[in-house]
């Protein structure tokens, strides 16, 4: 059953520690899920959230601080000294420590890094903070399991019970040679299966997927995905077996990209979260209403061309919404599509053999739409059939225009390097809108001759 912070919790735990009775605040919070007391956090005032975590133990708090929103775990620890600090980073792994650490000022930084109890640990985490944060070397960790292709199994396996200790979970047990260059993977059933006295060498597997220290935390994501793994090796670029990310820091890179593409194809520039400042929010919309706004004028500035059209067939008017909005949904649904494509890298042939697919697509559509509208327009609107056959004639090239720019322009986007979740916001649709009414007042101009 999910835990559910209940308004009575709250209020306890605020008596609790007024009364500074740290024993029963143990007692309450000791069976609960440390993500569960993160959201307990969130409830809380900075002063009552970091009295609780100073009574709870390092080994549980440590994973409170993972889980806690960036805001409340920034005041946190602004609140900690450096060697409380380092406390909650001795039971973290190598790569959550590196987040953490690297979240602190300079000054900060230096002097948890001296308060670190562990030499080694220390030394692991100040290597994975040479690494950008959007790469495999800013995503792994350095706990892991290897052996040595010259070992026998009997001593394979009392290497591994000595590095297990330091390790949650054994993904897979990873081959080197003396260089430590990757060679492979080893299955726990051939080691279980196997005389003690064979060599590693011979029972092996030297296929297995890794990447190397420099790929980005997108291309590390899409292919843990693909290959359905939890867990991957890393490399450098030597060959030698550096660390390894698992699968739990590859869903947050997916979610964060997911949450990056949905605020961009909405039209907002950064990441941001609703419980932002004013000023954030406003930096982050703003650009792209003012973009709106432009191509508003535009569109205004296009009707203008066509004054004449309103005075003589004024029915005209009446569809312009109607031809803006199907431009700007059929573009937006088209580059959708790509764009989920090519984040899922499942789109294949060339440019324009995906152009032919979506022209073929946009003409089905379009005629369904097209009967549609010509039989409503005459039957139950009342307007004159060469008004009708004007707007579907407008719309049928509105559809197919629209979708190839929604296929195209996200395609060249990411042939570029810009993310072509560019192309299912405003941007997408402003341009649609304007070239929709563009093309459905020409076509008018063309068939009525104004």
């Amino acid at each position: 059953m999910e835990f559910k912070i209940s308004k009575d919790l709250i209020l306890e735990l605020e008596k609790l520690i007024q009364s500074k009775n740290d024993q029963q605040l143990e007692v309450l919070l000791k069976d609960l899920h440390h993500a569960d007391i993160a959201e307990i956090f969130d409830q809380l005032d900075f002063d009552e959230a970091t009295y609780i975590f100073k009574v709870l133990d390092s080994e549980k708090t440590a994973e409170i601080l993972l889980e806690l929103e960036d805001d409340v775990r920034e005041n946190i620890l602004r609140g900690l000294s450096a060697k409380e600090i380092a406390e909650e980073l001795d039971e973290m792994h190598t790569d959550d420590a590196a987040d953490i650490i690297a979240e602190l000022p300079q000054s900060k930084k230096e002097q948890v890094i001296s308060e670190l109890e562990d030499v080694e640990h220390a030394k692991d985490i100040v290597e994975l903070l040479r690494y950008d944060e959007d790469t495999a070397g800013g995503l792994m960790g350095k706990e892991l399991v290897k052996v040595n292709e010259n070992w026998n199994v009997l001593t394979c396996v009392k290497e591994m019970r000595q590095q297990a200790e330091h390790v949650a979970r054994v993904h897979s047990i990873y081959v080197v040679d003396d260089e430590d260059r990757l060679k492979g993977r080893l299955s726990l059933k051939d080691l279980l299966t196997t005389s003690t006295k064979t060599p590693i060498s011979e029972v092996y597997i030297k296929k297995v997927d890794y990447v190397k220290v420099d790929a980005k935390d997108v291309e590390v994501a899409r292919i843990m995905q693909k290959y359905d793994l939890e867990a991957i090796p890393v490399v450098d670029e030597l060959g030698r077996l550096v660390g390894r990310i698992t699968i739990d820091d590859v869903v947050d890179v997916i979610k964060e990209e997911a949450d990056k593409d949905y605020q961009l194809a909405a039209g907002i520039s950064q990441d941001v979260e609703a419980d932002d400042s004013i000023l954030q929010l406003t930096r982050a919309r703003l650009p792209w209403l003012v973009l709106a706004l432009l191509g508003g004028f535009v569109s205004v500035k296009v009707l203008g061309l066509f004054e004449p059209a309103m005075e003589s067939h004024k029915a005209l008017f009446f569809f312009t919404p109607l031809i803006a909005a199907m431009g700007g949904n059929v573009g937006v649904q088209s580059s959708a599509i790509i764009v989920q494509g090519l984040a899922n890298n499942s789109i294949s042939g060339t440019i324009l053999q995906r152009l032919l697919k979506e022209l073929s697509l946009s003409l089905l559509n379009g005629l369904i739409l097209c009967a549609i509208l010509l039989l409503g327009s005459y039957y139950l609107l009342g307007f004159e059939i060469h008004i009708g056959l004007t707007v579907t004639a407008a719309l049928l090239s509105v559809i197919v225009i629209a979708s190839l720019i929604g296929t195209f322009i996200p395609i060249i986007l990411n042939k570029y390097g810009i993310d072509p979740a560019l192309a299912t916001g405003p941007f997408i649709t402003t341009s649609n809108d304007i070239l929709g009414i563009l093309i459905y007042f020409t076509i008018a101009r063309i068939i009525l001759g104004f």
